[in-house]
């Protein structure tokens, strides 16, 4: 017969001291729960034929096994992780890193109440939308702006506010498909405008555009393609003409630009060659070849929280702002935090220092490589593990700058005992998380993406495992 007179009582567990400390930091019902748990898992085993051993040996195992219980139920499914992939806005991996200031900013008002809906000025009630209004005028030349959840929902509510039951004009090759499965006709649909598609996949041009405006068109929509590229005989015509075509007719027009590069065109076209941002159209320009509306991400190359902004001429602004949708699709003071301290980044002149995707696209290989083999030496210090430096490329992601390619230094990482898939899977499972890519049997991991403080943290994560 099984001897069940190791196993302690719960009470008795629960006098250990370990265990008031899990009950501390648990809370006593979920611990107790643990301890029921594991000791009745206890009784199992030694019921199967185990040999338990002392009291004292089987309460460290219970307590072992409650622990490792409690810490499973309690893991955040939403946690850190070290970005090692070479992807800069990687989407899965929650897009763009905050600022440090914008961390601060976030922190400082989620820890109080604040201004969100209260005019300090009037002593009254205010409005959440105007915040970040200023900065981003400031920083883009708009009448106005208002800020809404993501970009899909900025096309979606300009769209409502501005074209629902009348028709937009769209070219065929810009009717593109978002992630997630998301198209622009279907968000188009949602808005109760309705789609007029003019031209062809691969060309489109002005006349398409004005042969197609009717007393039924509202708005012309152009569509930054920003996720994939149409090489070869293709032909699109530039803002200002689409402008020229709208301005003829008295029609607006509408720009989504996706990513949203903030810079002024002369300060993109002053950077190195080197960047990704270059050839990516900017919303100062748009917006000053005459667009009525452009919204871009707050996420992407801005570098700030998820939003989508809209920014443009004040009498549509203003009729976007007053849309029974901007309840639904508004955002919380945590977003305006996070988006107006990154705002200040940009107008104090430091976003390229201060501002982690900004700071990863101007760094040049050299510098990742710098780094990289700093990193490689800590691996390279143990048995078992062996890192090398490698030539490769790293992409923008999120959708921007598709096919450009920046090149950098990856450590490749290999291992005596484990493949490639085991060293991925034993990263992931990591405290933090390291996420690599595989290439040619090697995980690779690319030192431009993992923020400077995480470097450490990136060595002790592989040599631990």
């Amino acid at each position: 017969m099984p001897d069940f007179r190791a196993i302690p009582s719960i009470e008795q567990l629960r006098q250990r001291p370990a265990v008031r400390a899990l009950e501390a930091h648990f809370g006593g019902e979920a611990t107790l729960d643990a301890l029921r748990v594991a000791a009745d898992a206890m009784r199992q085993a030694i019921a199967s034929g185990l040999d338990a051993g002392t009291h004292t040996a089987v309460a460290d195992a219970i307590e072992t096994r409650a622990r490792e219980r409690l810490n499973g139920l309690f893991q955040p499914s939403l946690r850190r992780v070290i970005n090692a992939t070479g992807v800069i806005i990687h989407t899965n991996l929650g897009r763009a890193p905050l600022a440090a200031s914008a961390v601060a900013r976030v922190a400082e008002i989620a820890r109080g109440y604040s201004s969100l809906e209260y005019d300090l000025d009037r002593g009254a009630r205010g409005r959440r939308d105007v915040h970040a209004d200023a900065l981003l005028c400031r920083l883009t030349g708009a009448e106005a702006a208002v800020v809404v959840n993501n970009n899909a929902a900025a096309t979606m509510i300009a769209l409502a506010a501005l074209a629902s039951g009348r028709e937009v004009i769209v070219s065929r090759g810009e009717l593109v498909e978002i992630g997630g499965g998301f198209r622009v006709p279907d968000v188009m649909a949602q808005s109760g405008a309705i789609l007029r598609e003019v031209g062809t996949t691969n060309k489109t041009r002005a006349a398409d555009y004005a042969a197609a405006i009717s007393e039924k068109t509202a708005l012309i929509l152009r569509v930054h393609p920003s996720n994939f590229r149409i090489d070869g005989f293709t032909e699109r015509p530039s803002l200002p003409q689409l402008v020229s075509v709208g301005k003829k007719f008295s029609i607006p027009v509408a720009e989504d630009l996706g990513s949203g590069e903030l810079r002024s065109a002369s300060e993109v076209h002053a950077m190195s060659s080197r960047s990704a941002s270059e050839g990516e159209p900017t919303v100062v320009g748009s917006l000053a070849d005459g667009v009525g509306v452009c919204c871009f991400s707050g996420d992407k190359l801005l570098g700030g929280p998820q939003a989508g902004i809209i920014v443009g001429r004040r009498a549509m602004i203003d009729r976007i702002r007053t849309h029974p949708l901007m309840r639904a699709l508004r955002v919380d003071k945590l977003t305006y935090a996070a988006l107006e301290a990154t705002l200040v980044e940009y107008a104090a002149g430091r976003a390229d220092q201060t501002v982690p995707v900004r700071r990863m696209l101007a760094m040049t290989a050299d510098d990742v490589r710098a780094r990289a083999e700093r990193v490689a030496a800590q691996i390279n210090a143990t048995g078992a593990w062996h890192a090398t430096l490698a030539d490769s490329a790293s992409a923008v992601g999120g959708g921007s700058a598709p096919g450009v390619a920046l090149p950098t230094t990856v450590i490749a990482l290999t291992h005596d005992v484990h493949s490639a898939d085991a060293i991925e899977q034993r990263l992931r499972a990591a405290d933090p998380p390291v996420i690599g890519r595989i290439e040619a049997d090697q995980v690779l991991l690319d030192l431009r993406t993992v923020l400077s403080e995480d470097e450490d943290g990136l060595a002790r994560a592989i040599v631990n495992q």
